[in-house]
């Protein structure tokens, strides 16, 4: 059967999706960051134009439910780009959302996330490619428990993928006996982001021997041991037999963040001189084929 991905222009072959910012943001918005607002058209554009001229092929974008998704605007950028575009349906953490948008929602999430997959997001027909849910510091809280639920429920309904906010990297275990210990969901279609702020090989290697896909995205901070780090990271997981559960991206978040056009302009090269050219190319070409491919065909 041949598998596919679910874009803002249509279901394509995954085959197809060449290189791939597995974990981006063209626009997202939220409360916890004030002025910090990732809402520029011209801007996207430029940075999408960018990874495009570097080589890049495909960009998900993580943005969820309620944080400003701007589904059209990513329809008129890939059209304009020529860029494959997944969107995102999924809910965040709380801290995100008025207490008026928590209180409407939460009780219908996965009939919401079922809707944006097969449907579309709101009245634009665009329809989203991948489910996106959060953890919480070391834990799972109640929200968490809520919202990852709703998404299990939903990918047993759509066969979206379930892509993970892992908060400074943690929880990660937690995650996986949830979402595929009780809830029944392959990790083949679980990505777990953000492992790259909490470098525990222990709990790395662990979740990649579950078979979940790891993602390694975002630039580091000062404080997040993340760039320095990442090539023997990345080496210890692939020498172990896991190279192919590994991800690449960005992680535009707010505007300083270098984003796409880093990853393929300064990382990419970086990798290359340390894990060798055939390993990059699998971990951003072919790993990331697979990881978003919906279960079952296209509809």
């Amino acid at each position: 059967m041949v598998s596919f991905v679910r874009t803002v222009l249509g279901d394509v072959p995954a085959g197809e999706l060449g290189i791939t910012d597995a974990h981006d943001h063209l626009f997202i918005r939220s409360p916890l960051l004030p002025g910090l607002e990732l809402d520029d058209l011209e801007r996207a554009g430029r940075a999408l134009r960018e990874f495009r001229e570097l080589g890049g092929r495909t960009v998900v974008q993580w943005t969820p439910y309620g944080m400003g998704r701007e589904p059209e605007a990513l329809v008129a950028l890939a059209r304009e780009t020529g860029a494959h575009v997944v969107a995102a349906t999924g809910f965040h953490q709380a801290g995100n959302y008025s207490a008026e948008t928590l209180d409407r929602v939460l009780g219908s999430l996965a009939e919401l996330f079922v809707t944006e997959v097969t449907e579309g997001i709101g009245s634009t027909g665009v329809r989203a490619g991948l489910i996106k849910v959060a953890g919480s510091f070391h834990v799972l809280d109640a929200h968490a428990r809520t919202t990852m639920r709703a998404a299990a429920e939903a990918h047993h309904l759509t066969g979206a993928p379930i892509a993970v906010h892992l908060e400074l990297g943690t929880a990660a275990l937690d995650v996986l006996d949830l979402l595929c210990g009780e809830l029944g969901v392959p990790p083949g279609h679980v990505i777990l982001g953000h492992l790259n702020r909490s470098p525990d090989s222990a709990v790395h290697h662990e979740a990649a021997r579950a078979g979940a896909f790891l993602g390694f995205d975002g630039p580091s901070r000062a404080n997040h041991a993340t760039d320095w780090r990442l090539p023997e990271v990345l080496a210890a997981l692939a020498d172990a037999g896991y190279g192919d559960r590994l991800l690449l991206g960005g992680d535009t978040v707010v505007p300083e963040t270098p984003g796409m056009p880093y990853l393929l302009r300064r990382l990419r090269p970086r990798l290359e001189l340390a894990l060798g050219e055939k390993l990059v190319e699998q971990i951003l070409t072919a790993n990331p084929a697979r990881a978003f491919a919906l279960a079952g065909s296209a509809g």
